[in-house]
């Protein structure tokens, strides 16, 4: 039986969930909230819905304990591809086709992140700003650093496709279970790609 996320209608908007995206049944998701298909929603996200729109798109993710929210009449949209990393809150912003926001990063209202950009991790960006395609962004208030290199860039769509596929293998294979009291001989290891942090590409 398919594990069900806690799914909220308010003021008679309900969320929809795309058949083929895998949303982990402790996110939390309420009212105007769109997951598009291929989509993957970590557990403990908090998607809420009760004044702006949300909208996940094609293959995005967002992973554990972030959080989507919006003032009222606003859109806070992960478009085709994004990626956002654990702990992120996005608010009434726009992030980019194929772009990636780091951990614990804030993205505050009306700010966009343009296509293929990475903002690193912890940063803060303004409301309001709005960054070109291919930037890197990082700091507290957050500026552009430079240009994303194209290594840096393949290493970020690997990382997105690890995502897709966990979406997929969440869907097939994820269950309750009861733990075990010790572990195993040959324990079997999660199937991997080839994707290693970024620092351990270099040099």
């Amino acid at each position: 039986m398919p594990m069900s996320p806690k799914v909220y209608e308010i003021d008679g908007i309900v969320p929809v969930i795309d058949e083929t995206a895998f949303v982990h049944p402790d996110a939390i998701l309420i009212g105007d909230v769109i997951v598009g298909t291929g989509v993957y929603v970590g557990p403990a996200c908090c998607l809420r819905g009760d004044f702006g729109r949300l909208i996940l798109e094609e293959g995005s993710n967002i992973q554990d304990t972030c959080v989507m929210h919006g003032f009222p009449g606003t859109d806070t949209v992960v478009k085709k591809n994004g990626h956002i990393g654990h702990g992120a809150v996005l608010h009434g912003c726009v992030i980019g086709e194929d772009a990636l926001v780091g951990m614990n990063a804030v993205i505050m209202d009306g700010a966009e992140i343009g296509p293929e950009c990475i903002v690193a991790a912890s940063a803060f960006v303004r409301a309001g700003l709005k960054f070109e395609k291919r930037s890197l962004i990082g700091g507290v208030p957050a500026k552009v650093m430079r240009e994303v290199s194209d290594e840096e860039f393949a290493w970020k769509r690997a990382g997105t496709k690890e995502y897709q596929d966990l979406a997929v293998r969440s869907l097939n294979t994820m269950k309750p279970a009861v733990p075990l009291r010790e572990v195993e001989e040959n324990r079997a290891r999660m199937p991997s790609g080839d994707v290693k942090p970024l620092f351990a590409t270099k040099g």
